[in-house]
């Protein structure tokens, strides 16, 4: 993450939050940047979630209010960041879904075009 232009956080929905091992990764990462003169600040990032049916916008904003109280720099989509599906592979089938990560991808190749130019 430290040597990385652009981060990528994704996470299923469990009870309306993300998953217990991507808090550890955030809550970990989080505290070693912030102690080390904010290694994240001004980097891309970009939130992902699956979700089965509702609590996904809550996960969301969890990945999303990490990226930025750690000064990232986050690009938008189409809409919110998030494949609905239950099984594994599921959300493929979401056409919106998909059309939404699709440009999401865009967004973010374009402003880290800009930003590492």
């Amino acid at each position: 993450m430290i040597e990385a232009d652009g981060i990528i956080l994704a996470s299923p929905t469990y009870f309306a939050d993300i998953s217990p091992e991507l808090k550890a990764l955030i809550d970990c990462a989080g505290m070693v940047a912030k102690a080390n003169g904010d290694l994240f600040k001004r980097k891309i990032g970009a939130a992902i979630v699956a979700v089965r049916r509702a609590g996904g916008i809550h996960a969301f904003d969890s990945i999303n209010h990490f990226f930025l109280i750690s000064q990232l720099i986050v690009p938008g989509s189409s809409y919110w960041n998030i494949g609905i599906g239950r099984e594994k592979g599921e959300v493929k089938s979401d056409q919106e879904g998909v059309q939404i990560m699709m440009t999401l991808g865009k967004n973010m190749a374009w402003l880290l075009k800009k930003i590492t130019g």
